[in-house]
């Protein structure tokens, strides 16, 4: 009898992308999927596409076998969706800072270092998006990675500790504070709800018949890893998937990257080299401080310690292809400094390790050696990468020993090289580069795959 397969669903900034493991953690087959440039009402039809694509996909052969999926998505984008899940506004993207008003209102309630005091957090998005929803209706507010799992499980409204972390839920505590409560309620109305059961039957009479602004609900939050439901029985036949596969709760893409990697050891940590660039360190110790775009996720019986930079490959294909990137870092000597001061954003905005929504790119001088450019733009993301670490360790993290790199940027030799000179320790490459690998292996171990926790 042919072993079990457990796929891991990876939802990013330009794709989607699948991964079957084998019980032994071999990867039997991967696949992805491009969107392309979409427009805000674009990238749920996408999303909801490349889900169901992905999974029609995978060979019937495999389909059969699989027992477990959880998924993946970028931290902090935001749909707000009815009880059908069906989007009542655009999603908000990870980066979409808009929400700046709202800021001071989550700060005047948990205070200003708390992880959910930035404009881009998804406590920020909801506040931003209430308002401007359908009056009279209740809404169900859900990160990337929530929505698409309950489209698998058709269950709507469960979250996980690390998805729902900058929503407002406090993984220390486990549950969801007062004050978030406070924030989401209706005046007058008592009926506006955090968390609970994702099926609850007063869940959808408790939306009916409102007025003023329509009533929210954020999801009910549970370990990552643990089981949610198994596959909505008519998607499992329909895709001839075994009707007892499991929906694993997920993680975010950041974090699905860091799995894969398989750094476990306090000081050890993960960078994520992809269109932005995402730090993850393990430490004892937790630190949180939303003003300097730091905080911790849970990570079993120690933390995540990490933030995400603007900056990243996406600055770098502003300017060059694949090609020329190969072609100008074999001209760049990675012991020597460019002699150029870059802060190589997109576009205006930074959320750490400075958090500053109006921060401008510094891209000048632009010298006419398009290598020595691409030597200023590498320092630059190498000095960004280096503070940031500086700030995790100045706010009590345990001490960086050990880099490991994911994603695109981490075959550039010459780039390691410019990194691991700017950071002191040795920096590696990660054997699996892949999140939709980690969020694979969430499926495969559950909640176990974190230290000191196995609630399968």
């Amino acid at each position: 009898m042919a072993s079990a397969l457990f796929l891991g669903l990876d939802f990013g900034t330009s794709g989607a992308r699948a991964c079957a493991i084998a019980e032994n953690g071999e990867i039997e087959d991967f696949a992805r999927l491009d969107f392309g440039r979409l427009d805000g009402h674009e990238l749920a039809p996408a999303w909801r596409g490349a889900l169901f694509d992905l999974l029609a996909g995978l060979p019937i052969s495999l389909r059969k076998r699989l027992a477990g999926i959880a998924l993946d998505g970028t931290s902090a984008t935001v749909i707000a969706c009815d009880a059908n899940l069906l989007p009542a506004h655009p999603p908000l993207l990870y980066n979409d800072s808009r929400a700046r008003a709202e800021v001071e209102l989550i700060g005047q309630a948990a205070g200003s270092g708390h992880p959910a005091a930035s404009a881009t957090s998804g406590l920020a998005k909801v506040l931003w998006l209430r308002p401007r929803l359908s009056s009279g209706r209740g809404h169900l507010f859900l990160n990337q990675a929530d929505w698409l799992a309950s489209l698998l499980t058709g269950l709507p409204g469960v979250s996980d500790y690390h998805n729902a972390l900058k929503m407002g839920f406090e993984p220390g505590a486990r549950d969801w504070p007062e004050w978030v409560g406070e924030l989401i309620r209706n005046p007058g109305d008592r009926r506006s709800r955090v968390g609970g059961s994702p099926v609850d039957d007063d869940w959808i009479p408790a939306f009916a018949g409102m007025t003023g602004l329509p009533t929210c609900r954020l999801p009910r939050v549970v370990v990552p890893g643990s089981a949610i439901a198994v596959l909505d029985r008519d998607r499992a036949v329909t895709l001839n998937i075994p009707l007892d596969c499991l929906v694993r709760a997920g993680t975010t893409d950041s974090i699905a990257a860091f799995l894969a990697a398989g750094s476990r050891r306090p000081g050890e940590a993960v960078t994520s080299l992809g269109s932005t660039l995402v730090l993850k360190l393990v430490s004892d110790q937790r630190v949180d401080d939303a003003r300097l775009g730091v905080y911790s996720h849970w990570y079993g019986e120690r933390w995540l310690a990490g933030g995400a930079s603007n900056a990243g490959g996406a600055v770098l294909r502003q300017f060059f292809s694949d090609g020329e990137l190969t072609e100008l870092s074999a001209r760049i000597d990675p012991r020597s400094d460019s002699g150029l001061d870059y802060y190589p954003l997109p576009c205006p905005g930074e959320r750490f390790p400075v958090n500053d929504p109006n921060l401008p790119p510094r891209l000048e001088p632009r010298p006419a050696d398009r290598a020595q450019f691409l030597h200023g733009l590498l320092d630059g993301l190498a000095n960004i990468e280096a503070r940031g670490y500086a700030v995790l360790a100045g706010l009590g993290a345990s001490p960086l020993s050990r880099v490991v790199s994911s994603g695109g940027g981490a075959g550039n030799a010459v780039y390691a090289g410019i990194r691991q000179r700017r950071l002191g320790v040795p920096v590696a490459t990660a054997p699996q580069q892949e999140a939709a690998y980690g969020s694979a292996l969430l499926a495969l171990h559950g909640s176990c795959l974190f230290p000191g926790v196995c609630n399968a």
